[in-house]
């Protein structure tokens, strides 16, 4: 049983008993019946009064629930529409109090969620609002809905935040052009002149409306300003170079040279106007020593023709380097000259510097070739003829590689500029094939000349006698008992020993009897000490192997080089 039900069954019997206590009172007092039923009319009118106002009270409550309940209904079904959620349902059977309660509470929770919205929608209207005015771009487009919906708010926010970056982004790209357009102006000595030049230069920063179009109107000045940067640092730079030119063909002593450097370096106005008058000083003074000037163009126009490999024959084809009548007219002629073979140099330097590279190691090539026919390379110490045969041989590999190599960047060369490319006034391959078959020549002639002052100096000795000189010993340490012996021993097996070791082995040098003829103007052989010739010697020549002397390495041919 429920408590309610409690109460009331107590309360029915507290009311009999208040009704016994009162017909008791009603007796004790000696209340006649009929004031005794009065009264007790009485008492239940009171009783009845009370009941049914507490009964309307009661029923007045439920019709407020009904009603509140009917209008939280309604109120609850706008806000889920406008904020675009599922209606609100009840589970379960509920009372009607709870119910109103339940509706109530979410009413109050819907109309909390609206409030939030449209404050939220408020606020980034406004900041779209600002931000597109920076950028100058058009505002944010949302549905015209009361309630914004959480997707509505959610594209909203993001589109504030792309804003942001974009006017982040712009604003440091700003920034950037705005701190190097002042500092061309400052480098050109530019003042702004324009409404938008002094925008962008005097007034603040954020006020400054960050568009697309402004933007490109403030890159456009900086490639303006930057090209009057360069247009500027190059006619300066031309002006350095003149003044060096200027410099070297007037012989400027350095001193005056850092005095006047040290004040011309930038690419400012004053910096400009100085470097002009410092070049219309040096014309004057060049109009003042043109011989001097010519002379100094010669030298360097004959650096030029070294360079570019040009003949004689090309060399005088340029009749004003050998006038003599120094004018202005002659000044100019040569400043083209000079300026044509540059340029002509520059834009084929990676050929010239092959053909410079082949020559290079030719020459050093060459110079291998006659220190191998010398016989007093076989003294040097410390393994230098090794390095020079290992340095000869990789000459020997490396010329044919890189005349291949410059063969066929001349071909291209030949067919994109549908001409020759001459060496000293000939073809490259011509020239190079010119200096091998001269250096065959060269070997020819010296081997015939050795062999001719053999030949002579064999006839001599074997006329008047072998003619007794004193060896050097330079270069010649005392041998070891053993290899003495083993040296003597070959040499007597072979009926001859060579002058230039013979002082080595203890031999005695003896002067011929006879008269002899002057020797050729070669250098003398040693004979032996016979005076005559023997067989074995010519056998020993060709065919003995190295032999080693002191430390020193002599060859089979070295040795016949120095024998009859």
């Amino acid at each position: 049983m429920r408590r309610s039900e409690v109460l009331a069954e107590e309360s029915v019997v507290c009311l009999q008993k208040a009704l016994v206590d009162l017909r008791a009172i009603w007796e004790l007092i000696g209340i006649p019946e009929d004031q005794r039923l009065q009264r007790t009319e009485v008492v239940h009118k009171h009783i009845k009064d009370l009941l049914d106002r507490m009964i309307a009270e009661e029923e007045s409550l439920k019709e407020r629930l009904i009603r509140s309940i009917a209008i939280c209904q309604k109120e609850l079904g706008t806000l889920c529409a406008e904020l675009h959620v599922e209606p609100f349902r009840e589970e379960g059977e509920i009372t009607i109090l709870q119910l109103e309660k339940d509706l109530r509470t979410q009413v109050e929770l819907m109309r909390k969620q609206k409030k939030e919205r449209k404050q939220e929608l408020k606020l980034l209207q406004e900041q779209d609002q600002e931000l597109c005015e920076i950028l100058c771009m058009p505002h944010y487009d949302i549905d015209s809905t009361p309630v914004p919906s959480i997707e509505d708010l959610n594209q909203f926010r993001k589109h504030v935040a792309t804003l942001r970056e974009t006017k982040e982004c712009r604003r440091e790209q700003f920034v950037d052009i705005k701190r190097q357009i002042i500092l061309c102006m400052e480098e050109l000595e530019h003042t702004p002149d324009t409404s938008f030049e002094r925008d962008v230069v005097c007034e603040d920063e954020d006020a400054f409306c960050l568009s697309l179009e402004n933007i490109a109107t403030l890159q456009k000045l900086l490639r303006q300003l930057e090209m009057r940067k360069s247009q500027n640092e190059a006619v300066c730079e031309g002006l350095r170079a003149q003044i060096q030119e200027l410099w070297d063909r007037l012989q400027i002593p350095e001193r005056e040279r850092d005095t006047v450097a040290m004040a011309m370096t930038g690419s400012k106005a004053k910096v400009r106007k100085a470097l002009q008058l410092e070049v219309d000083r040096l014309e004057e003074l060049k109009r003042q020593n043109m011989k001097k000037v010519i002379e100094v163009i010669r030298m360097e126009l004959t650096q030029y023709w070294d360079r570019c490999f040009y003949s004689q024959e090309q060399r005088h084809a340029f009749a004003p380097y050998y006038a003599e009548d120094y004018t202005e007219n002659l000044l100019h002629l040569h400043d083209a000259e000079v300026v044509r073979l540059k340029n002509y140099y520059e834009a084929h330097k990676e050929l010239f510097e092959g053909v410079q590279k082949w020559e290079e190691s030719w020459r050093l090539f060459l110079d291998f070739e006659r220190k191998a026919s010398d016989p007093s390379r076989f003294t040097n110490r410390g393994g230098n003829l090794l390095k020079e045969e290992k340095q000869r041989a990789k000459l020997q590999k490396t010329l044919p590689k890189l005349e291949e190599e410059l063969k066929a960047q001349i071909d291209l060369w030949e067919q994109a500029q549908s001409k020759t490319f001459v060496v000293n006034g000939q073809k490259f391959l011509d020239y190079v094939a010119e200096q091998w078959e001269m250096h065959r020549l060269e070997k020819e002639r010296a081997k015939q000349e050795r062999q001719l002052k053999n030949k002579k100096q064999t006839e001599t000795e074997m006329l008047y006698g072998s003619a007794p000189r004193t060896p050097k010993r330079r270069g010649l340490t005392p041998s070891t008992p053993g290899k003495v012996r083993k040296l003597n021993t070959t040499a007597m097996s072979n009926a001859t020993v060579n002058s230039s070791i013979r002082p080595v082995f203890g031999g005695t040098i003896y002067r011929s009897p006879l008269s002899r003829l002057p020797p050729s103007g070669s250098k003398p052989a040693s004979s032996t000490c016979s005076g005559k010739k023997t067989p074995g010697a010519v056998r020993h020549g060709p065919n003995k192997e190295n032999l080693e002397l002191n430390g020193s390495f002599l060859s089979a041919g070295t040795l016949k080089s120095f024998q009859i």
